[in-house]
Order: structure tokens, then sequence, then C-alpha cells
């Protein structure tokens, strides 16, 4: 399985790739996907970094108080998609490799556009072109020569509809493609995001003063400073986690154990989203997580200064 979710329908992985692709924003899933881990315990950890203040950041005076820092998440789940097929091709000149690799993207490019997406949502980029090398046997020798060439190309396709990926996936194999390299979550209106969080934050803020000043019996005096405005994103491939649901025994060092060849299981690894829930956080919008979402925190923290005269 190549992306999360897509169960059976997925193509089998060929290789793994490297190289240039056109990233727009975030990531999702795919292949590199499988490099990921602890997702979540690294965004947790994140998390708390942003709420410890550094010396230049304390208070300069016994007449200044903070007010509790505001810690603010939303989850987006409207977004646009771009996922990036790798095709590679084997040739015995580059001529050839390169005429196997433009009838796979064609073929590819032509299934796409009909599913419904423009040819402006279609880019092929042009990654790599090496020697292939082979051993021959001379006696004794297993010699490396050259063999032919091969060539790589990746083609990324944007899209709206998320029911899009499944039937891009049927496409790719269709045309002999089955590297699915990753899937980007494109969020296009970072400033729209970003105000929400600040007006949320400031919400948070406002209620903790007032609620100081009642139980505290001070008054605080505006305006407010701002020590720490601290924001982070975190895209479904960052958040991905994964187990093993299966249960082993070890060999015991018995005096014959070296007679023994060890033949281990194949065991299927589970990967599941696992994205920032509401611990630790004053205010979270839209806490449901039913799909792989973008997550956007903010951490605002402002002091006052103490009215000396204000204590009632």
């Amino acid at each position: 399985m190549s992306r999360r979710g897509c169960g059976s329908r997925c193509p089998a992985p060929a290789h793994s790739s490297a190289g240039g692709s056109r990233v727009l924003a975030g990531a999702g899933g795919g292949n590199v996907e499988f490099a990921q881990g602890g997702g979540r315990q690294r965004a947790e950890q994140n998390e708390r970094g942003k709420r410890s203040l550094t010396k230049e950041e304390l208070p300069p005076s016994g007449t200044s108080m903070f007010v509790g820092g505001a810690k603010v998440i939303v989850s987006i789940n409207e977004y646009n998609h771009v996922v990036v097929f790798a095709v590679g091709r084997d040739g015995a000149t580059v001529a050839e490799s390169g005429r196997k690799v433009a009838a796979a993207v064609e073929a590819f490019t032509r299934a796409a556009n009909a599913l419904g997406g423009g040819e402006n949502d279609v880019y092929v980029d042009y990654v790599a072109q090496s020697k292939v090398y082979r051993f021959e046997l001379e006696k004794d020798v297993a010699r490396e020569t050259p063999s032919g060439f091969e060539l790589k190309q990746n083609v990324s396709v944007r899209f709206r509809d998320r029911a899009m990926i499944d039937r891009l996936i049927d496409t790719a194999v269709g045309a002999e493609i089955h590297d699915l390299v990753k899937v980007d979550y494109v969020v296009k209106d970072l400033g729209r995001v970003h105000d929400r969080l600040m007006e949320e934050a400031t919400g948070v803020i406002k209620r903790k003063k007032a609620r100081h000043e009642a139980l505290l019996e001070l008054k605080l005096l505006p305006p407010a400073q701002v020590f720490a405005e601290r924001s982070a994103a975190y895209y479904p491939t960052e958040m991905y986690d994964s187990y093993v649901a299966a249960e082993g025994e070890a060999m015991g060092m018995t005096p014959d154990r070296q007679r023994y060849a060890v033949q281990s299981a194949r065991k299927g690894r589970t990967f599941y989203f696992n994205g920032l829930d509401a611990d630790g956080f004053d205010r979270v919008i839209d806490p449901v997580l039913l799909e792989p979402v973008v997550q956007f925190t903010l951490y605002l923290k402002v002091k006052y200064e103490i009215d000396p005269h204000g204590a009632r």
C-alpha cells in the first residue's frame, strides 16, 4: 500500500524515488510517508517548546504580570491536492528509455485530462537520467559493466475532488505507472487561517484578563504588550504513526541455537493519521477529525502592567 486508506487499489511500489518535484504547500500521503514515524510525539514536543519563554521574554519589572498564554488550534479540511507519480523506464540507449517514458507519460496524461482535469493541472518534471549497470561473470570475477540507461520523470496532477485520487491510481496502473510518491495538501488562503487564529487567541487573552482581575483583586492596565507569538503548521505527512498488531516469541539461547536458521514471518504494519487533540489548548476549532487534516496552531502571550492603585 502506498497511500493511506487506499487498500488493494494502490499500485505496488516499484522503487523508491528521489529528485525534484514541485511542492506547492504542505504534504500528504504516498510512499515517502513510510519513512515517517512518531509524528504526533514530535508535534507535541514542538508545542511544549513554544510555551517556554527565554530570558529575554521574561517581564522586566515587579509591577508586570503575564496573562496566561493563549493556545489555539484549528484543523483545516478544505484544500486542493497535488498527487505525484514517478515514472522510470530502462533502455539500451538514452533515446529508447526516453521513448518508453514519453509513451507512459502521454498515456497517463491523456487519461488524467479525460477525468476532468485540464492541461494546466498536469505538470511533468524531468528528474534524472542515469546509466544502468549489471554484473558479468568472467571465471571467478564478477565485473560490473554498463547495460543501458534509465530515465525518470515525475508527473504531478492537481485536483480538488478527494474521490479523484482513486481514479488517478487506476489510470496510473493502466499506464504501467506503479510509484505513487506523495499526495500534497495545499491550503490556499493561509492569511485567513492566521487571522482566525489571532482573533481566537485575542478572545482567550481577554477572558483570562477579566478572570485574573476578578480572582486576584487587581487591575491590569492597557495596552497589552505581546511577548511571544509563535505559530506552527502540521501537515498529514508529519502526523502518521504506525504499529504492528502481532505478538512473537524470542528464541532461547540453547547450546544448539546456532544449528538453526531463523526465518521470520512478514508482519503487516498499520499506518494511521494521529493528529493533535485538545490537550494543552485553550481553544480548539473543529475538534472532530474524520479525515487527514492540516492543523495550524498559535501560541500568544502578552504582558500587562499592574495598576498599584487599582487593587480592590
